[in-house]
């Protein structure tokens, strides 16, 4: 009888086409884990995610679910997988869930991490994983850009999304800034984000610490719904899934 499990991975997200599996490669990281736990059942295997993250996009806590047919224990699961995914993909947990457990559909908030090198100096060594932006940032500025975002709000302006049918109303509970060095990362709570939702309000927080718009123009891409409105999209590199949260 099939079993429902409950898994949580990390990736570096570089080399991949973004968490959703396509039919024009197999280069995504659920490609990866279906193939393989596929393979280690002997049947068929779809995995839920809690979502789907770009290409380029990292995870430090991705949860998935997914239903197989196995003798094997979760703890024996978890090694398997391990044991044949690529070096890029990591399993740290896998365990028995309750038969309604869906990774996605039950989850009921999340935190993201933005990581920015303020610098003309590029970032040997962590290129992957912070995005750089050379021009200077004014801390009390980004502050107040980030001082709006946060509350209940229709943040229409702020996803790369056309489907206009599903409510664009999301509620970020915390935006935190920590600044090391040079190194300048944020990090988002919230009970859940549109696509490109993170990048896009990264984008406008960096436009309002150089000067580029003010900190009060985020009220205005509020009101006019008008993705024109908001700042650019930041680069997926700097991005990564934290946590998610359940019940």
């Amino acid at each position: 009888m099939a079993r429902n499990y409950k898994a949580i991975l990390q990736y570096e997200g570089t080399r991949y086409q973004g968490w959703q599996k396509q039919i024009s490669t197999d280069n995504t990281i659920q490609g990866k884990l279906e193939t393989l736990l596929s393979r280690m059942c002997g049947e068929t295997v779809e995995v839920n995610a809690s979502g789907r993250t770009d290409a380029g996009v990292h995870a430090y806590g991705q949860v998935i679910s997914f239903r197989c047919t196995t003798e094997k224990t979760a703890q024996e699961i978890r090694d398997y997988m391990n044991s044949y995914l690529p070096e890029d993909i990591g399993v740290l947990e896998v365990k028995e869930a309750g038969e309604r457990f869906h990774a996605r559909l039950n989850a009921t908030g999340k935190v993201y991490r933005y990581r920015v090198l303020n610098s003309t100096i590029p970032h040997i060594f962590e290129r992957r994983l912070v995005a750089v932006y050379p021009e200077p940032l004014q801390e009390e500025a980004v502050r107040q850009a980030m001082a709006r975002l946060v509350g209940t709000h229709d943040f229409k302006a702020f996803t790369s999304s056309k489907n206009r049918k599903k409510s664009t109303t999301r509620t970020i509970q915390d935006i935190h800034l920590e600044r090391i060095g040079q190194e300048w990362q944020f990090t988002f709570t919230g009970d859940g984000f549109l696509y490109h939702m993170v990048r896009i309000m990264m984008g406008t927080i960096l436009e309002a610490g150089s000067g580029k718009r003010s900190p009060e123009s985020v009220e205005e891409a509020f009101l006019s719904g008008e993705r024109k409105k908001a700042g650019f999209l930041a680069p997926a590199q700097g991005l990564a899934l934290m946590e998610v949260f359940y019940h």
